[in-house]
């Protein structure tokens, strides 16, 4: 008979810490630390955006030199997380936590000593460098804490801490900025991160189910070819609906904002409160897909249709509302449609997840994670520059957004489609010889 999920054991992590034996309340304590780990991510990484009317004002910056500034955030990010994928086979996720959030809290302080395009540059590029890796390390530090059959629920939780960093950061931070001024903001922001870094140094050990460790019950011992691995087709379309949830995102941080003040004329407050509302729908969502998935698995549904088919789906549903979006009068359809667009690809990100794990040994699962999060990311480098430019190139700043919602409607839908065709974790396990139910499965 297989342990207890969270039978008792103690050991040393790779910090050479020793480890409490693992019970279920830290499990889950790990993993409301982690949610607020990703609600300090969400929020470091929108106040740019949420600042961006009052930044571009002071220092008069064009649409063009902003949506550089903004893209700027992923000059690093996506190398960042392949290579600290593959680190996190030799350290410990505490370690690796506990810097990222250290750098999060250094990279706000540039732009308080000297406010100018470089000193944003320069902060938002450590900022992404530090963030690159977020998603997919904290992922696989709560894997460590959960068996295969239990991940469902944690990673909703710990994605939707994405879509909570938003509706909480938006209001927030808003009132900050227009209460104290854009510093203010990042000033509290850094002193939050560091906070938080703090705290995970005491209490964020790695789990029971820790790869490196031998006998480890996720499996540890075999590996592949990292070429095999990640040219399947469950792999390939994984990193698809990452790379179409990852325009929207993009396009959500850097431009909504500025699009809901200069285009609906929204004030401020009220276009927090619209960005807020977006990123609630996103967190329903999120929280209706684990008891969905695992209804449909336990009905026998396979990944194929139960995890894979419902992340392909959301991406296209996504760009069609994108491609609607111009159109549609101002008002309340256009409020909705940007609920569908900017909101229901929140159910991608803990899909491709699950999906992958699916596909790669549980040793190797930091490193792919690693891959796939750098290669679904990249639209932040190209979405943000390349919607300024389409803007300043424009007839009308409305026509500059027309386009480059029609452009990111095309984008999504094909990476949906993509992975909609692409994604079968049961083949592709067998055709890399894993077993029809590995334990890495993600079950």
């Amino acid at each position: 008979m297989a342990p207890h999920p969270f039978a008792p054991l103690a050991r040393r992590g790779n910090d050479a810490t020793a480890v409490p034996a693992p019970d279920g309340r830290r499990a889950w304590l790990i993993t409301a630390m982690i949610v607020t780990f990703m609600v300090v991510n969400y929020a470091d990484k929108s106040v740019l955006g949420l600042a961006a009317v009052p930044i571009m004002d002071e220092l008069e910056l064009s649409n063009s030199t902003y949506g550089l500034i903004s893209s700027s955030f992923f000059l690093l990010f996506s190398l960042s997380g392949l290579v600290v994928g593959f680190f996190s086979t030799r350290i410990s996720s505490r370690t690796l936590l506990f810097g990222m959030t250290v750098l999060w809290s250094v990279a706000q302080l540039p732009v308080l000593a000297v406010a100018s395009v470089p000193t944003l540059l320069a902060g938002r590029i450590l900022l992404g460098a530090a963030e690159g890796p977020a998603a997919s390390m904290s992922m696989h530090a709560l894997y460590k804490w959960f068996p295969p059959e239990r991940r469902a629920l944690p990673s909703a939780l710990q994605i939707g801490g994405a879509a909570l960093g938003t509706l909480i950061a938006a209001p927030l931070v808003t009132w900050l900025i227009e209460g104290f001024g854009w510093r203010s903001a990042y000033a509290v922001l850094a002193a939050v991160s560091a906070a938080w870094a703090l705290v995970w140094w005491r209490i964020g050990h790695d789990g029971p189910y820790d790869h490196t460790r031998a006998g480890d019950p996720g499996g540890g011992g075999g590996r592949l070819p990292y070429r095999r691995v990640l040219l399947s087709g469950t792999v390939l379309g994984s990193v698809s609906s990452a790379f179409g949830a990852a325009w929207a995102l993009s396009l959500s941080h850097a431009w909504l904002p500025a699009y809901l003040r200069t285009q609906m004329h929204l004030s401020a407050e009220d276009a927090a409160t619209t960005i807020s509302v977006v990123s609630g729908f996103g967190l329903v969502l999120l929280l209706a897909v684990s008891p969905a998935v695992d209804a449909l698995k336990a009905r026998g549904v396979s990944s194929r249709w139960s995890s894979g088919a419902a992340q392909g789906i959301a991406v296209c549903v996504a760009g069609c509302a994108m491609a609607a979006l111009p159109f549609a009068d101002a008002g309340a359809a256009r409020l909705v449609l940007i609920g569908l667009a900017f909101g229901t690809t929140a159910v991608a990100v803990p899909l491709h997840y699950m999906t992958v794990a699916e596909v790669v040994p549980a040793a190797q699962r930091g490193a792919v994670f690693g891959i796939v999060a750098g290669v679904g990311t990249l639209p932040g480098l190209v979405a943000p520059l390349l919607t300024g430019h389409l803007i300043d190139s424009a007839r009308t700043p409305a026509a500059g957004y027309t386009t480059a919602f029609l452009t990111a409607a095309a984008v999504m839908v094909v990476a949906g489609v993509l992975a909609l065709t692409a994604i079968r974790p049961e083949r592709d396990a067998q055709r890399l010889g894993l077993t029809r139910i590995p334990p890495n499965a993600g079950h």
